[in-house]
């Protein structure tokens, strides 16, 4: 059983990737205010962390750096899940440190097949094959409307 941080503020979402990991055999644990996340995954001490992108006051390119430069849970395997998805977004949340990246709506086997896929390989290697050297170190290219925050559905 993995424990799986999700940080999402969309009730209906959380609801959905709670109930799917919970099923899967996974302990979630789902933190709506992206202000607590850090403290949250630090005390939680997550197998993996999934955040939307589109987050209120912290966005979650902000949230998965911050998590790349905390020493007890810079290893910890990122997931992204966002709706928003224009060109380059996911070479930005790559960049920031996120090992996956899936759009929303969501499929559901992809989303299992990636959550899996993270839990066996863990933050070492990207199941795409990118190297982990590039993960967090790379300018974002600019603030875009992914970092802006707001409702996302």
């Amino acid at each position: 059983m993995a424990k799986i941080l999700i940080v999402e503020d969309n009730a209906l979402n959380i609801k959905l990737f709670c109930d799917l990991l919970a099923a899967h055999g996974h302990l979630p644990e789902a933190v709506t205010d992206s202000r607590n996340a850090l403290d949250a995954a630090r005390s939680f001490e997550p197998d993996l962390v999934i955040t939307d992108i589109q987050l209120p006051h912290v966005s979650g390119l902000d949230l998965i750096r911050m998590i790349r430069k905390d020493a007890q849970l810079a290893g910890v395997p990122i997931m992204a899940v966002t709706a928003y998805s224009a060109r380059g977004d996911e070479e930005r949340i790559r960049a920031a440190g996120a090992q996956a990246y899936v759009s929303k709506p969501i499929s559901v086997v992809r989303f299992a097949q990636t959550v899996d896929e993270l839990l066996m390989t863990g933050s070492d290697k990207d199941p795409t094959g990118e190297s982990p050297a590039s993960w967090a170190n790379e300018s974002d290219g600019g603030a875009g409307p992914s970092e802006t925050g707001g409702e996302e559905n």
